[in-house]
Protein backbone atom coordinates (compact mmCIF):
# COMPACT_ATOMS: atom_id res chain seq x y z
CA UNK A 1 0.00 0.00 0.00
CA UNK A 2 1.39 3.39 -0.69
CA UNK A 3 -0.23 7.13 -0.78
CA UNK A 4 -0.33 8.80 -4.24
CA UNK A 5 -0.13 12.68 -4.14
CA UNK A 6 -1.55 14.06 -7.35
CA UNK A 7 -1.16 18.01 -7.46
CA UNK A 8 -3.36 19.40 -9.92
CA UNK A 9 -1.69 22.28 -11.98
CA UNK A 10 -3.90 24.76 -12.95
CA UNK A 11 -1.56 27.35 -15.24
CA UNK A 12 -2.66 30.78 -14.53
CA UNK A 13 -4.88 32.71 -17.59
CA UNK A 14 -4.07 35.92 -15.30
CA UNK A 15 -2.14 38.02 -18.27
CA UNK A 16 -0.04 41.13 -16.56
CA UNK A 17 -1.73 44.25 -17.33
CA UNK A 18 0.54 46.94 -18.52
CA UNK A 19 -0.86 50.14 -20.68
CA UNK A 20 -0.50 54.05 -20.20
CA UNK A 21 -0.92 57.12 -22.36
CA UNK A 22 0.44 60.78 -21.57
CA UNK A 23 0.05 64.06 -23.14
CA UNK A 24 3.22 65.98 -22.38
CA UNK A 25 1.16 68.42 -20.41
CA UNK A 26 2.80 71.99 -21.45
CA UNK A 27 0.76 74.97 -23.20
CA UNK A 28 3.09 76.05 -26.07
CA UNK A 29 6.71 74.96 -26.82
CA UNK A 30 9.09 72.88 -25.70
CA UNK A 31 12.76 74.14 -27.20
CA UNK A 32 14.94 73.99 -29.28
CA UNK A 33 17.16 72.53 -26.74
CA UNK A 34 20.91 72.84 -27.18
CA UNK A 35 20.76 69.74 -26.16
CA UNK A 36 19.07 65.50 -26.79
CA UNK A 37 16.49 65.65 -23.89
CA UNK A 38 13.95 62.66 -22.81
CA UNK A 39 10.30 64.10 -23.12
CA UNK A 40 8.50 63.96 -20.09
CA UNK A 41 4.69 63.31 -20.79
CA UNK A 42 3.20 64.17 -17.07
CA UNK A 43 -0.48 64.45 -17.91
CA UNK A 44 -1.53 60.92 -17.61
CA UNK A 45 -4.34 59.37 -19.03
CA UNK A 46 -4.08 55.63 -18.43
CA UNK A 47 -1.12 54.43 -16.34
CA UNK A 48 -2.66 50.78 -15.60
CA UNK A 49 0.66 48.59 -13.66
CA UNK A 50 2.38 51.86 -13.22
CA UNK A 51 5.49 50.87 -15.22
CA UNK A 52 5.29 54.72 -17.05
CA UNK A 53 7.25 57.50 -14.72
CA UNK A 54 5.94 60.91 -15.74
CA UNK A 55 8.52 62.17 -13.87
CA UNK A 56 11.31 60.81 -15.86
CA UNK A 57 9.76 60.22 -18.92
CA UNK A 58 10.43 56.41 -18.92
CA UNK A 59 8.61 53.39 -19.61
CA UNK A 60 10.35 50.09 -17.97
CA UNK A 61 9.26 46.84 -19.07
CA UNK A 62 8.29 44.66 -15.81
CA UNK A 63 7.66 41.76 -17.92
CA UNK A 64 9.42 40.08 -20.91
CA UNK A 65 6.78 40.32 -23.71
CA UNK A 66 5.86 42.41 -27.10
CA UNK A 67 4.88 45.37 -26.58
CA UNK A 68 3.56 48.84 -28.84
CA UNK A 69 4.25 52.05 -28.83
CA UNK A 70 2.77 55.29 -30.25
CA UNK A 71 3.60 58.70 -30.52
CA UNK A 72 2.61 61.83 -31.96
CA UNK A 73 3.93 65.21 -31.53
CA UNK A 74 2.70 68.68 -33.12
CA UNK A 75 5.33 70.61 -35.17
CA UNK A 76 5.71 74.01 -33.31
CA UNK A 77 5.61 76.25 -37.01
CA UNK A 78 2.49 75.02 -37.80
CA UNK A 79 0.42 73.81 -35.65
CA UNK A 80 -1.91 71.99 -38.07
CA UNK A 81 1.28 69.61 -38.98
CA UNK A 82 1.42 65.96 -36.66
CA UNK A 83 3.97 63.62 -36.65
CA UNK A 84 3.20 59.94 -35.74
CA UNK A 85 5.24 56.64 -35.70
CA UNK A 86 4.94 53.23 -33.41
CA UNK A 87 6.54 49.68 -33.31
CA UNK A 88 6.11 46.31 -31.93
CA UNK A 89 9.03 45.76 -29.80
CA UNK A 90 10.34 42.35 -28.23
CA UNK A 91 11.58 44.09 -24.09
CA UNK A 92 13.13 42.01 -21.58
CA UNK A 93 12.36 43.04 -17.74
CA UNK A 94 13.71 46.38 -17.18
CA UNK A 95 14.44 47.83 -20.27
CA UNK A 96 13.55 51.37 -20.94
CA UNK A 97 11.37 53.12 -23.68
CA UNK A 98 11.26 56.49 -23.67
CA UNK A 99 10.44 59.57 -26.59
CA UNK A 100 13.44 61.95 -26.84
CA UNK A 101 13.36 65.41 -28.60
CA UNK A 102 16.49 66.08 -30.40
CA UNK A 103 19.57 68.97 -30.58
CA UNK A 104 17.36 71.64 -32.50
CA UNK A 105 14.00 70.60 -32.07
CA UNK A 106 10.72 72.42 -30.46
CA UNK A 107 7.46 70.52 -29.74
CA UNK A 108 4.19 71.94 -29.39
CA UNK A 109 1.54 71.15 -26.70
CA UNK A 110 -1.94 72.67 -26.12
CA UNK A 111 -5.06 71.61 -24.56
CA UNK A 112 -5.81 69.39 -27.63
CA UNK A 113 -3.50 67.21 -26.16
CA UNK A 114 -1.48 67.03 -29.30
CA UNK A 115 1.71 65.52 -28.13
CA UNK A 116 0.89 61.72 -26.88
CA UNK A 117 2.93 59.10 -25.98
CA UNK A 118 1.31 55.75 -24.94
CA UNK A 119 2.19 52.12 -25.27
CA UNK A 120 1.00 48.94 -24.04
CA UNK A 121 1.90 45.17 -23.21
CA UNK A 122 0.74 43.02 -26.41
CA UNK A 123 1.35 39.40 -24.82
CA UNK A 124 3.95 38.15 -22.45
CA UNK A 125 6.72 35.86 -23.80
Amino acid sequence: MYLCIKKLYFPSTEQPKVAFSADLGIRGDLGPQNTEITLTFNNIFTNIGNNYNPETGLFTAPVKGVYYFRFTACETQNRQSLASNGAVLQLEVGDVVCVKLLLGYTINDSPDNLSIFSGFLIYPL
